[in-house]
């Protein structure tokens, strides 16, 4: 944890001790966390502490979800590691674990377009889902597999998806990640013919109308000769 005191230098926790730079201009506050281990696996959130009419507020500012890949075998498998379904399709997601039951928890994260815990399955099996998926979100485990089904996903659910273990080493607790899928939702066929379809009426009626001002222009244009002569 990092503390910016409003004309004071900023409070660092022992664990980012040495390892962060912190910056300040104006509004914007800048931290870099140098040489990150898997155990800073985590997600970061900004807060604000604002006295309004004497009393303390909190205000919740943005979200980072850090995951640190593993340089050893002791990362996550997980599969595809890619999948470009249409919209309203389906897409699976693998994840082997490293142990059968996972210390703290099992997550699976979105880590790039919209950073957020898509599940979290703690070991007494406590299931969250945020609503966006509460409906679209369903998974199996068996021993280390656990196997996460996203349906009826949409272009806005496009995204890196990473499965991620939370384990417990003595009293501390770290972050195992695997290498994500990459889910790249794509335009339904049938979104896209009905699309082409009002493309083509649109030509359709533009045409028609071009053809009867013509036939229009043509008819005025024999009249008036046709009255000239006579």
């Amino acid at each position: 944890m990092i503390y910016f005191p409003k004309d004071n230098p900023p409070n660092i926790s022992p664990d980012l001790a040495g390892r962060t730079e912190c910056s300040r201009e104006g509004r914007n506050y800048r931290t870099t966390l140098h040489n990150v281990q898997e155990s800073d696996s985590n997600i970061y959130l900004c807060i604000e502490y604002v006295t309004v009419n004497d009393h303390h507020k909190i205000l919740d500012g943005k979200r980072t979800i850090v995951v640190v890949k593993a340089k050893t075998g002791g990362a996550l498998k997980q599969s595809p590691l890619y999948a470009s379904p249409q919209q309203g399709q389906s897409v699976s997601i693998t994840c082997v674990m490293n142990s059968s039951r996972g210390d703290e928890g099992i997550y699976l994260l979105r880590t790039h377009v919209q950073p957020e815990s898509v599940l979290s399955v703690s070991n007494q099996s406590a299931t969250r889902i945020p609503p966006a998926f509460a409906e679209r979100l369903e998974y199996w485990r068996e021993g280390k597999q656990i196997v996460i089904t996203l349906h009826n996903l949409q272009e806005n659910d496009s995204d890196n998806y990473v499965c991620a273990e939370e384990v417990r080493h003595g009293k501390n607790t770290r972050l195992l990640s695997a290498s994500g899928t990459m889910v790249l939702v794509k335009e339904g066929e049938q979104a896209y013919s009905q699309k082409a379809c009002s493309d083509s009426s649109w030509f359709i009626y533009s045409l028609l109308i071009v053809v009867a001002l013509l036939f229009c222009a043509l008819v005025c244009c024999t009249l008036y000769h046709v009255n000239v002569l006579f």
